[in-house]
This record gives structure tokens, sequence and C-alpha cells, in this order.
């Protein structure tokens, strides 16, 4: 069912994107699970008040210098992040010469082949993760996740991970690989256990990353390696942290509220 967002609702961006996810369940895109993840993530972007701060920022800096100076980067793809951003997914492969690839918690043929459909019509070329003739299995995994295109995220050397599992970061990152992660909660274990992580709503970050990595194309490998080892993952991750304790505590102070009214705290 689709229903018209008025364009002048206060919420009208984050019901589109609700409404996006509702039709990729209803198209066999999105996992019901998927739904759960997207409400859970949407809740700490209110906390970073819904805009990119300035550690992402640094962040998408330092995984743009990575993506380019990569041997065979590889980008991952579930059924949310295909999609909220199938048209930023292609475009960023193409720039970085990464390959693609399918990779679901809740995998079923029918969710593989209408994520295939979605990001063959915004460009994809080829598609990884998806042919049983060429998928091995991460024995650190139990999961459907385990399952990895053995030219794709099993030779990576550095995957992008939009919208990840903790239990697969640290596997990949345990195999010797950099992973470069979207997620909007800097405590979750997929933020604390990749070599990048990006706090960031993936809609957001991923048109800032793909215009990074055009900005970044003329740079010498010594420059981009640069850029990568002034990056602390653990620092930035407190930087995250620090900005929303930051926020709150004036949020507090002024004796303002995240979009409650007065009213309801003091019926409570």
């Amino acid at each position: 069912m689709n229903i018209e967002i008025p364009k002048d609702h206060p919420r009208a961006k984050s019901l589109r994107t609700r409404e996006k996810l509702i039709q990729g369940l209803e198209s066999r895109v999105v996992a019901q699970a998927g739904l759960i993840a997207h409400g859970r993530g949407e809740a700490f972007d209110y906390l970073l008040g819904e805009r990119t701060v300035p550690a992402a920022l640094n962040a998408i800096k330092a995984a743009s210098a990575l993506l380019l100076s990569a041997e065979n980067p590889v980008i991952s793809v579930n059924g949310n992040a295909a999609m909220l951003t199938p048209e930023a997914i292609v475009e960023l492969a193409e720039t970085v010469n990464a390959k693609v690839e399918v990779n679901l918690f809740y995998r079923d043929t029918s969710r593989e082949e209408a994520i295939k459909n979605i990001l063959k019509r915004a460009g994809a070329k080829s598609i990884y993760g998806i042919d049983s003739e060429h998928l091995a299995s991460l024995s650190e995994l139990g999961s459907e996740r385990r399952k990895v295109d053995t030219k794709g995220i099993l030779i990576a050397d550095v995957v992008l991970v939009p919208l990840e599992d903790g239990d697969r970061t640290e596997a990949l990152v345990k195999m010797g690989k950099k992973v470069i992660a979207i997620d909007l909660n800097p405590l979750s274990r997929t933020s604390q256990k990749a070599s990048i992580t990006i706090v960031d709503n993936i809609e957001r970050a991923m048109p800032l990353l793909v215009k990074k990595v055009n900005a970044f194309r003329s740079m010498r490998r010594q420059e981009l390696e640069e850029i990568q080892q002034d990056f602390s993952n653990a620092e930035n991750l407190k930087r995250c942290l620090k900005m929303i304790l930051e926020r709150l505590t004036k949020l507090a102070i002024q004796g303002e509220c995240l979009g409650f009214r007065e009213t309801e705290d003091n019926e409570n």
C-alpha cells in the first residue's frame, strides 16, 4: 500500500524512507527483521540530530582513501542497502573498481533475485554472491552470511559493509581484511570491530562517500596511505559518543526534549 506523504510533514524524509523499506518487504528485497534494524538505527540518528556529524565526515575521508588504494575492494549488499541506495552503490563500485556482492542473513533465492534486479536496474553489470557454484563458506560463521563468493569477498582485501551484523565484521577482520562499516550505532559490535566506521545514515553517507572518492581519485598512493594512517577508528567513535553526550546534555540543560511535549513528561 502506497501512502502519499505531505511535503510539509515534519518527518517527511523519514516517512519516505520507511515507505521504501515497506515496499522492499512486499517485493521480497527486505527481510522483516530489516524493518526492526532500521528502526533501531533511526533511534540513534535522533541522538545525532539526524545529520552527518564531523566524525562521520572524518571516517568518510579515511574510507575513501582506503577504497581507492585497495587491490580488490568489494561492496557487500543486503536488502536494506539495496532498497535505499542502489544507485550510489553502483556508482561507488564503478568509481573504485569494486565488485558488488549480495550477502544475506535471511537468504533465499527469491530475495537474491529481487535484490539482483534492483541492482541491475541501478546499472550494475556484474553481481556476485548469488551463483551457488562460486560460493564458499567462512568457518567462523554459522549463519547464512558465511556464504561468500570465491571471486568476491573471499579474496577481497577491503570490504564495505553497510548495515552489517557484527559477527561477520569480526570474522572478516580476523581473516585479515579491512572492513568499512556504515552503522548509526557507535556502540555496536560492527562499529567497534570494523577498521573504519562511518556513524551515519546510509542515505546520507553513501552519496558523500561517492563524492569524496571522486575528489580523491587523482591523489598519489602515498597521500591516500597517509590519510589512512592518520585515522583511528577507536578515537573517531569516541568523538561520536562525546558529540551525542554533549548534545543531550545541552538539550537537558535547556529544558528541551527530543520530540516529546512537556505535558507528556508531567503526566508520567
